[in-house]
């Protein structure tokens, strides 16, 4: 068994092996299995007992006690599927000039083991909460088997830590989600007459109201309702009019409307038939005075309110931030990379902010 005596130089090159590890690993959503035991290791290593559920894990700290606050540390081992474009091959880690390259290397595995070490590391700060660290899955697909699946497990959490690539910056508001699937509906005819209705025709005048519409609450952290059309199908052969057009629209919330609000007004807005995917994903924050965003208020650490949605969105029963190394412009890209110095500086200052914390 390994001891905790970590200092940030061990911290620093545990969280880059195991990264490098975990690169090597194909670990798509709901395909995490070999990459979970990564995680499952090093915490025997270290003399834990963890919890599992799906290809979800979680621990509690050594010095964990019922009657103190818990701050949970988490971040997800899934991985999109590598994107067009790369140079490389996205499971075989590289690293130049301090440069890890790999698929998952910074959305959101500089995150993953940055919170790892720095949850290893806490046993020793003498800290008076409890920590739990999560490991979790299907992050990318925001499916019902990932965090979502164990918050029944977690309610004794206070509050959280959600990593994702933030250059270390503390989002304290994140947007919710909305996918829209929309259906607008013409009458089929030959192209070459002038009977029948063009669907398409038509549906660019509901894609114009989704493109010009304002919802008229703005978010001081979090800016304006944000619609925007992704997917357009019609049409099978040239020479048919296409009765029917569909769409689809991705909506992000501010936090002055829950999804289900936002519907309405859409529904009431437009003539194509609307249907959510879902309406779980509303947006989230966490109170200017909660004693986390009062620790990075002393560290001088940048907040904002975040555009992008993570599991903070499904994560209902406690607040959270979202933390972590690397860049979210990064993400989903050909040849993914982190630098090793933003892992290291990211266990740093995960360290110095939970020394701040005051519950």
């Amino acid at each position: 068994m390994v001891t905790n005596n970590l200092t940030l130089e061990m911290a620093g090159d545990l969280a880059i092996r195991t990264l490098t590890e975990l690169i090597s690993i194909q670990s798509f959503s709901k395909e995490e299995h070999n990459a979970a035991p990564v995680i499952e290791k090093v915490l025997t290593d270290f003399g834990y007992t963890y919890q599992k559920k799906g290809n979800n894990v979680w621990v509690k700290s050594k010095d964990f006690a019922e009657d103190r606050p818990t701050l949970m540390l988490n971040s997800h081992i899934d991985t999109v599927k590598p994107a067009l474009g790369w140079t490389t091959d996205p499971f075989k880690p590289v690293l130049e000039h301090g440069k890890l390259t790999g698929l998952g290397s910074n959305d959101a595995g500089g995150s993953l083991v940055s919170l790892l070490a720095t949850f290893l590391m806490s046993e020793n700060l003498n800290l008076e909460f409890n920590r739990v660290f999560v490991a979790s899955a299907e992050e990318e697909i925001s499916g019902k088997g990932g965090i979502e699946s164990i918050l029944p497990y977690l309610d004794f959490v206070d509050v959280g830590i959600v990593g994702e690539p933030t250059q270390m910056e503390m989002a304290v508001a994140e947007k919710g989600l909305m996918v829209l699937d929309c259906e607008v509906k013409g009458k089929a005819g030959h192209a070459a007459r002038t009977g029948g209705v063009n669907a398409i025709t038509e549906a660019m005048k509901e894609i114009e109201w989704f493109h010009s519409f304002q919802f008229p609450k703005v978010s001081d952290t979090l800016g304006p309702v944000k619609m925007t059309v992704t997917v357009i199908n019609a049409g099978k052969q040239h020479n048919v009019i296409p009765d029917t057009c569909t769409f689809v629209v991705d909506v992000r919330l501010n936090d002055h409307y829950l999804n289900v609000d936002a519907l309405e007004i859409i529904q009431k807005g437009t003539q194509a038939k609307v249907t959510p995917r879902s309406t779980r994903m509303n947006s989230s924050g966490i109170n200017p005075n909660h004693p986390v965003v009062k620790a990075a208020d002393k560290l001088g650490i940048v907040k904002f309110g975040s555009p992008t949605t993570s599991d903070q969105a499904i994560i209902t029963i406690f607040p959270t931030i979202k933390m972590g190394p690397g860049d979210s412009n990064r993400s989903h890209t050909a040849n993914e990379h982190i630098y090793l110095d933003e892992i290291k500086e990211g266990i740093k200052i995960y360290c110095d902010l939970l020394r701040e914390i005051q519950f």
